[in-house]
């Protein structure tokens, strides 16, 4: 029987992070979405110019007899640069900005420890905000799945497909079989 639990972490655009957690050994499912702004039910409009707050997140639900929090938040350092604020590559703005929400105290506490272990690994500062989860809203249909739906589109070939051949030579034992 599995031991289901929950991630929510933003590190950029939600196709990228979404297109690596879905190969994810013991990884139940992705979902793209928003969360940490102030409007209920925000639209992608909203979110991208910035007036609703949000920041583009996945819900990362996963089986914790296969895969740790902690493994979670290892393939997250790697798949995003959390020293830069609001931007992730070309992709700019507060939506695109790194954040961990934890859902108990003892999701932050483990992610408390990654971020001082995660820090020996970078040159800048890791930025990345840690918040109690604000409420997650579930982004359009055609934000789902947006990488395996359109792996030709120009960002998802550029931009996308590196990361998850970052993720797979990086933790090739965590990979989906």
């Amino acid at each position: 029987m599995a031991t289901l639990e929950k991630a929510l972490l933003g590190g950029g655009c939600f196709w990228c992070i979404e297109a690596v957690y879905n190969r994810v050994e013991g990884v139940e499912r992705a979902i793209s979405g928003y969360a940490g702004g102030l409007r209920a039910n925000p639209s992608y409009e909203q979110v991208c110019t910035g007036v609703s707050g949000h920041a583009e997140v996945i819900e990362v639900t996963f089986d914790a007899e296969i895969l740790s929090y902690e493994a979670i938040l290892d393939i997250f350092w790697a798949i995003h640069d959390p020293t830069t604020l609001n931007a992730q590559g070309a992709d700019r703005g507060t939506q695109y900005r790194s954040v961990i929400y934890y859902y108990n105290e003892e999701q932050k506490a483990k992610a408390i420890d990654s971020i001082t272990e995660a820090q020996k690994n970078f040159e800048g500062k890791i930025i990345t905000e840690l918040s109690a989860v604000p409420e997650f809203f579930e982004a359009e249909a055609y934000h789902q799945n947006y990488y395996s739906e359109h792996p030709t589109q120009g960002y998802c070939y550029a931009v996308i497909a590196p990361k998850i051949e970052k993720f797979v030579m990086k933790f090739a034992n965590k990979v989906k079989k």
